[in-house]
């Protein structure tokens, strides 16, 4: 027997076999079931949606000896030969190869004829906004008035090529893109029947390469199972598309966010040897700052079926919203001028400088002064008094103002180290959060420090706690980079041993997200007790906008 292909073999021959477009279904199976039928239905959509199968399950529908209903019965003549492309009274044309009036004057000139063997004569034409505009004008009467026996059910995927004289006299029903979700869900349900061995996360690559198509994944499915000799595995599928690997993409973004150039370097280098396309690989990281962005500020907006959601979660809260826009646009207009460049590599290349380069927090900023980490969760803490001063002096300019602080460090790193040594619990701890505040990193390292909290402390050892949820953002060279800056802190080489276990104080991260709470809490109450606002209340009948209150900065 002849080898079918998986679009065709699994094509669905009713409407309780349809995978998604409910929206659709729901108004044909009612206008079946009570015989409240259009003459004229225009399926708009996307390759591959299922345009041409709904309007084919409609006019098995339509004929089915069993009588009009949303059920056919897939057994009598006219279902089988529909399902089989024989019906001699479902009439379906190409618009595309038949876009001359002519064709259409031959093609309504058999309208008036009953039909042969059905029940109705359907016409199914398919990319109808193919047709000229003298076919259109054919068209139109016959469509305002058709015999009793006709229907039409037109297909397209540019409804806005359709003159809106055609528009009018049409039911329009517009089939959605297919999620990635559920394109992979029935992809498992089809190899399952088929006995085929896969991997889940291949058939989610298949899935987002298909972009909503049904019929491009079901395709893309058995070109995978001739690529990997019977087996949809995640490696082959990869290979077949030309994807990158998605870690790698995650390890150029983690370095990005943590203004490593060298270990962008470094996973750039590890890129090239798979020979990629840099174009996509760009439209890949793309992708991935869209990802965190939304997570970042719309955390419900993104699905947690998405490819890797728990490592983007991580990174997520290593970055702050506006690094991500900044790096998002910058490589917005670098794609755009990717294919300008000498070649692909330097190109891709200079798009990440440009966003090391670019970033608003500069070398000597790092060096001198803490760089202020924000997530959507952690407000920014503000460098410690002694610090501050400490740097307006060394620039030859006045001290600002002291920051109000309960716990400040001291800048020198003896009086730290003394009273880190004397401290314990409560004050071991609160030390922690002023040396955090004064260490000089920033990215996934600062995130580090600012969600631990300091449980041990000697000569050579620093022991530090770390919650399981943030677990994901502890890499060999995060740890690395807290261990030098450390170091370096306390002017000796120290041993940084980091621990998961119960908490028994506030990280840094969790006292300034409190004190981040707390200064909300205070804006809204003077906003409250504001005689102007009051004022305003009591004469306008004014109101606050919540969202638009914001604590005046230090």
């Amino acid at each position: 027997m002849n080898y079918q292909v998986l679009a065709r073999k699994w094509r669905p021959q009713n409407f309780n076999e349809m995978v998604g477009q409910d929206h659709v279904l729901r108004a044909l199976v009612n206008a079946l079931d009570e015989n409240r039928l259009h003459h004229a239905y225009l399926f708009t959509g996307t390759r591959g949606v299922g345009k041409t199968t709904v309007a084919r399950n409609f006019a098995k529908a339509l004929n089915c000896e069993q009588g009009i209903n949303s059920s056919p019965c897939g057994q009598c003549q006219a279902c089988t030969e529909i399902s089989e492309g024989r019906f001699i009274d479902l009439i379906e044309v190409d618009a595309a190869s038949r876009t001359k009036v002519e064709d259409t004057r031959e093609l309504l000139d058999n309208i008036l004829y009953a039909p042969t063997n059905g029940r109705f004569k359907i016409y199914l034409i398919d990319e109808v906004h193919m047709l000229s505009n003298h076919s259109f004008n054919a068209l139109l009467k016959t469509l305002e008035e058709p015999p009793p026996h006709v229907k039409f059910l037109l297909a397209t995927t540019d409804p806005q090529k359709l003159p809106v004289t055609i528009l009018s006299r049409c039911l329009q029903f517009n089939l959605k893109p297919m999620p990635p979700a559920l394109i992979s869900e029935h992809l498992e349900y089809v190899l399952g029947k088929e006995n085929i061995v896969f991997e889940t996360a291949a058939l989610l690559e298949i899935a987002y390469a298909a972009d909503g198509s049904m019929r491009d994944a079901l395709s893309l499915t058995d070109q995978a199972i001739a690529y990997g000799h019977s087996e949809v595995k995640t490696q082959d599928v990869r290979e077949m598309l030309g994807t990158v690997a998605r870690d790698q993409i995650i390890n150029i973004v983690q370095a990005l966010i943590s203004s490593d150039a060298n270990k962008v370097m470094e996973a750039v280098a590890q890129l090239a040897q798979m020979s990629p396309d840099y174009d996509n690989a760009l439209s890949e990281m793309l992708a991935l700052m869209h990802q965190l962005a939304l997570l970042i500020q719309v955390p419900a907006a993104l699905e947690q079926s998405v490819l890797d959601y728990q490592q983007i979660k991580a990174l997520s809260q290593t970055v702050s919203a506006e690094d991500i826009q900044l790096y998002y646009q910058i490589g917005l207009i670098g794609r755009r001028d990717l294919a300008l460049a000498p070649d692909m590599r330097s190109g891709f290349e200079m798009i990440l400088l440009r966003m090391l380069a670019f970033n608003p927090v500069t070398s000597a900023a790092q060096t001198s002064a803490p760089a202020a980490a924000t997530t959507p969760a952690v407000a920014a803490r503000p460098a410690p008094a002694a610090e501050v001063n400490s740097v307006a002096n060394a620039a030859g300019l006045a001290a600002p103002r002291p920051l109000s602080d309960n716990h400040v460090a001291p800048l020198d790193n003896q009086s730290a180290d003394s009273a880190l040594k004397s401290g314990k619990g409560a004050d071991l701890n609160a030390e922690w959060h002023g040396i955090v505040s004064a260490l000089p990193v920033r990215g996934m390292a600062k995130q580090l420090a600012l969600n631990c909290e300091l449980i041990a402390y000697e000569d050579k050892f620093i022991v530090l706690n770390l919650s399981t949820e943030h677990k994901a953002m502890l890499t060999p060279s995060v740890e690395e980079q807290l261990t030098k800056a450390l170091s370096d802190f306390f002017k000796r080489d120290l041993k940084l041993k980091i621990e998961s276990r119960g908490f028994q104080h506030a990280t840094p991260a969790v006292a300034e997200q409190k004190k981040a709470e707390d200064k909300i809490q205070s804006a809204h109450q003077s906003i409250e007790n504001d005689s102007v606002v009051q004022a305003f209340k009591d004469n306008f009948g004014a109101t606050v906008i919540e969202q638009s209150v914001r604590p005046v900065k230090d």
